[in-house]
């Protein structure tokens, strides 16, 4: 069997994710497609604003790095928006351009207008959604849905079916409606929503499974992150054969942000074994173009793209940062095209002063006046309750060594 687990130089992670005993309990499908809502969903973050250039650079940026899915907007949202999407499908981009819908014709409309390939279809069915926001029954969903549904796929468009809040919908108001539509009018995919990220993997799983049960048609999976689980959830959706994954670069989006782009373009390739042709090289360009034009920064852990993944501090394995960084890391930093940085402070060790000296061009130090410097730099580290600068750490080299 291909050795999934371990690339060399790349990635090596858990090989129990590929044993026979965790993967007879998946339903993986052949192919899974990223749908990135950037562009809509993660605009949505709270002060964040997309111009027209911005959508047209982030949509090329998506294309390059391998996204299959872009969706580009909601057309009914402004006349600039409608005209970023028009611009994004002129590109002649090989990612298909989707747009965003409320159940109206008129919306199916400006998807047409716009050049797109596929529009999403959003209607509530969430209990909560139903009995305060809306004060609909499942009914009423039924029937302002199927004629939009059909009207789409007149008109050339993949109709994407978007039931949103859908883990809090009520089992029989999700059964009946699903129900309904594949009788009256059904679409190209359903999506499973997990609008609030409020629902464990497992659970996530069993909807994707009841939901093809009911309809037949591919599943797509749409979460947010507010239990910190919205990868997690995705990827347990791939396992039980959801063949859309959707997401928003850097996690962007309403509250906690929806499902990483960058983290799940690494776990479907590292983590479930997908051979895709993403270009993990270029993750960091986008997501920094992202940070760029939203204005907000990713933590320093952020998965795969935070500043500080790389970095070692304390001073044991230090030499293998740079040696063999996989001994140290679940994945390589080469593989993103970044480096290992070896860094100077109160958890530091003489590996880490060693290393650090030979990269002054500082050789053939006695073991005391390594010690010396190790002993000032855990001091001023604790004293700065900071990392110590490439200047501080010179200075006392200079003094110490001569």
């Amino acid at each position: 069997m291909e050795n999934k687990y371990f690339q060399e130089d790349k990635w090596c992670v858990s090989h129990y994710n590929f044993s026979a005993e965790v993967t007879s309990q998946f339903d993986l499908p052949e192919k899974v497609e990223i749908h990135d809502a950037t562009l809509r969903d993660g605009e949505q973050t709270p002060g964040v604003v997309f111009r027209k250039d911005d959508k047209v650079r982030i949509a090329q940026k998506l294309d390059e790095v391998g996204v299959e899915r872009i969706e580009a907007g909601m057309p009914a949202v402004s006349q600039e928006d409608f005209d970023a999407i028009k611009a994004i499908s002129k590109l002649g981009l090989n990612a298909q351009i989707f747009t965003f819908a409320r159940a109206l014709p008129v919306d199916i409309d400006k998807a047409i207008d716009c050049g797109a390939d596929g529009v999403i279809i959003e209607i509530p069915i969430g209990y909560p959604k139903l009995k305060y926001q809306f004060g609909w029954t499942w009914e009423d969903v039924f029937r302002k849905s199927i004629d939009c549904i059909n009207y789409a796929r007149e008109k050339g468009l993949y109709a994407v079916y978007f039931p949103y809040d859908t883990t809090r919908a009520r089992d029989e108001d999700l059964t009946n409606l699903l129900t309904g539509i594949m009788k009256e009018s059904p679409p190209d995919s359903i999506g499973v929503v997990d609008t609030m990220g409020c629902a464990l993997p497992e659970a996530i799983k069993y909807m994707v499974r009841k939901v093809k049960a009911l309809t037949g048609l591919p599943v797509e999976i749409h979460t947010h992150n507010d239990f910190g689980m919205g990868v997690a959830t995705e990827l347990a959706a791939v396992t039980a054969g959801a063949t859309v994954v959707h997401s928003c670069i850097n996690g962007l989006g309403e509250r906690t942000g929806n499902a990483a782009l960058e983290e799940l373009m690494v776990g479907l390739e590292v983590l479930l074994g997908y051979s895709t042709n993403y270009k993990f090289e270029a993750i960091l360009s986008l997501c920094k173009l992202a940070e760029e034009l939203s204005g907000v920064a990713p933590a320093t852990n952020k998965p795969i793209i935070g500043k500080g993944n790389y970095t070692r501090e304390s001073g044991i394995g230090v030499d293998m940062v740079m040696k063999k960084p996989l001994s140290m890391f679940a994945t390589a930093p080469q593989f993103f095209g970044r480096e290992g940085e070896v860094v100077l402070g109160k958890k530091s060790g003489k590996a880490s002063i060693t290393y650090s000296l030979e990269k002054l061009g500082v050789e053939n130090t006695s073991d005391k006046v390594v010690a010396e410097i190790l002993s000032e730099v855990k001091e001023r580290g604790a004293e700065k309750r900071a990392l110590l600068t490439a200047e501080e750490f010179k200075e006392i080299v200079d003094r110490k060594v001569s």
